[in-house]
């Protein structure tokens, strides 16, 4: 069996699932898996099922999607925090179509509050905003594809 297929049996719906069920069995919060490029970690409890990009392209431990999105990270100007993306996923600034969005430039916002939604095979994941602060700019389309660690929104603290 050649390494690209042995990199692919990774994300076997199949073995995905076993893996869920010796977590439940073995009472495990969480695993997380490398194989060649690839990377899946696994959490329960509501938690995220988040699966990095080839190794290659991404840093070797994805952030905790229990941290506040990616621990924003003060921009260039030194005061701004940029809120990024803890994995890699579609980006959605409200809950529905026809819901209102999670914020918008202007709002303040505290370390609770959701500031979008990232989808990640198929589970929505609500990802906080980890810092309070005003919101300057959402530096993402809704629906575009996010990479782990993308800049996805600024936030001015203290504003």
């Amino acid at each position: 069996m050649s390494a690209a297929k042995k990199s692919v049996d990774l994300f076997d719906t199949k073995k995905v699932r076993q893996l869920i069920e010796l977590m439940e069995e073995h009472d495990l919060a969480e695993i997380d898996l490398k194989q060649g490029d690839h990377a899946v970690r696994i959490r329960r409890g509501g938690e995220v099922v988040a699966v990095s990009a080839p190794a290659s392209r991404a840093p070797a431990r994805p952030a905790s999607p229990a941290e506040p999105a990616a621990a924003p990270q003060a921009a260039a100007d030194d005061r701004t925090l940029v809120i990024k993306s803890p994995m890699v996923g579609t980006f959605y600034k409200a809950s529905g179509p026809d819901s209102p969005p999670f914020v918008k430039v202007g709002d303040r916002i505290g370390p609770e509050k959701t500031v979008c939604i990232i989808e990640a095979m198929k589970v929505f994941n609500e990802i906080p905003a980890g810092v309070s602060g005003q919101v300057v700019a959402i530096l993402v389309e809704n629906g575009a594809p996010v990479e782990f660690g993308q800049p996805l929104i600024k936030v001015e603290p203290g504003a």
